[in-house]
């Protein structure tokens, strides 16, 4: 049986292979890490400069409402690619789509290329929140998403009042036809179905 949700977002993590992507969600979705995960082909976008998947890319990008960019803080050119990132977003994503910074692996401090600091001052020049975060330990998974989540429903505010009144509006005129045609009676009126 399929899921029913009142709102449904669609959330992606993007950055170089390698950095955690899937653990982090793994870690939020399941509360669970391996360290010996296989890449994600595909899923991590390692073939986005291959033409065949660039339709499927260009997809995942529009669809998205809320976008993790990811990269690893023992990794200093992950770090530099988060510019390349970002462009990506700018061309393909919706405008508005609410974006966090996310610096990745910080269990991992002995082997630290990108400084806490520099992680702030990016996501600052693109206007964007920020977290170093663990999928080995942890640290602040929950936080980061209840964060994207939160800028989110704040963008989709309007649009979920607005379908709230519209909903609202179409009951209040079935309930009014109904009470309606009680009073004309059953014989004067035609069958209406709502279905």
């Amino acid at each position: 049986m399929a899921k029913q949700y009142d709102v449904l977002f669609r959330l992606l993590l993007i950055g170089d292979s390698g950095v955690g992507k899937t653990c982090l969600l793994c870690r939020f979705t399941d509360n669970e890490f391996h360290s010996s995960h296989i890449s994600t082909i595909g899923k991590g976008r390692d073939t986005a400069g291959q033409e065949r998947y660039q339709t499927i890319t260009k997809q995942y990008y529009r669809r998205a409402q809320g976008i993790f960019l990811v990269y690893d803080i023992s990794s200093e050119r992950s770090y530099q690619h988060i510019m390349k990132w970002v462009s990506d977003v700018d061309e393909y994503a919706p405008e508005g789509v609410q974006k966090i910074l996310i610096g990745n692996k910080a269990d991992e401090e002995q082997k630290r290329q990108v400084g806490r600091e520099q992680g702030q001052q990016l996501a600052k020049e693109y206007g964007m929140d920020f977290y170093e975060t663990s999928a080995c330990t942890n640290l602040n998974i929950k936080e980061s998403f209840t964060r994207l989540t939160e800028l989110v429903l704040q963008a989709h505010r309007k649009e979920l009042d607005g379908l709230r009144t519209r909903a609202s509006n179409e009951l209040a005129l079935a309930e009014l036809e109904e009470e309606e045609g009680k009073a004309e009676g059953p014989a004067n009126s035609p069958k209406t179905c709502w279905c």
